[in-house]
């Protein structure tokens, strides 16, 4: 096997903006603070190289944040009904998955959740019980810059219906046998079956 074709260019680029954006808060004087922002833009260069990513997109997702480098939150919403799994279609790729999103750092867990089923699905909800945390590097695809954890909570379904909006499309309760085509980026196959199983585990984690 060739390791050159084998090599994660994007997780190295990753890992020297991680370092770069450390060194830009942590840096003591302007030299550092000058090759800590060479660095920076080699990191840019590797993305640019190895994605279809614009580079001025690359600056606004991959290294125009700030502070010490921290891992994105991503918010699902299991929500079941008649032991279905609510799904809505994405605008951006027609394809599908849970309802949730980047977590809005002014809201808890629960409020986040409750926010993006309203905004996405048109549906109401009640935050139950947490059903997984994954690292997304280790089960998405597309790769990201950044890390991310995504966070799968189980809602009970308390009414409403989808409505137009600017992120999705339609949406539907589907079985696990009857899944539509997945949005992968968002949610894989193996995270709504784990979706299903978790369910019907008892556990009482607390999370807000």
């Amino acid at each position: 096997m060739n390791k050159k074709n084998t090599f994660n260019w994007l997780d190295v680029a990753s890992r020297l903006q991680a370092i770069a954006q450390a060194g830009l808060v942590y840096g003591h004087s302007e030299f550092d603070r000058d090759r800590y922002e060479q660095l920076r833009q080699i990191s840019m260069e590797i993305m640019a190289h190895y994605t279809t990513y614009e580079e001025d997109i690359i600056k606004d997702l991959f290294a125009s944040d700030t502070g010490y480098p921290t891992p994105k939150v991503d918010v699902r919403a299991a929500i079941f009904k008649d032991g279905k799994i609510l799904m809505v279609r994405e605008r951006l790729d027609g394809k599908w998955s849970l309802p949730g999103g980047w977590a809005d750092q002014h809201l808890t867990i629960k409020e986040n959740l409750v926010k993006e089923s309203v905004e996405e699905a048109g549906v109401n909800v009640i935050p139950k019980k947490l059903l997984a945390v994954f690292d997304r590097k280790l089960h998405n695809y597309p790769p990201i810059a950044h890390g991310c954890y995504k966070i799968f909570v189980e809602c009970e379904y308390t009414g409403g219906g989808f409505a137009a909006n600017t992120e999705t499309t339609g949406s539907g309760f589907f079985g696990l046998d009857e899944l539509p085509p997945l949005s992968t980026e968002r949610n894989t196959m193996d995270q709504i079956e784990h979706c299903f199983m978790a369910r019907e585990t008892e556990n009482n984690i607390p999370f807000d």
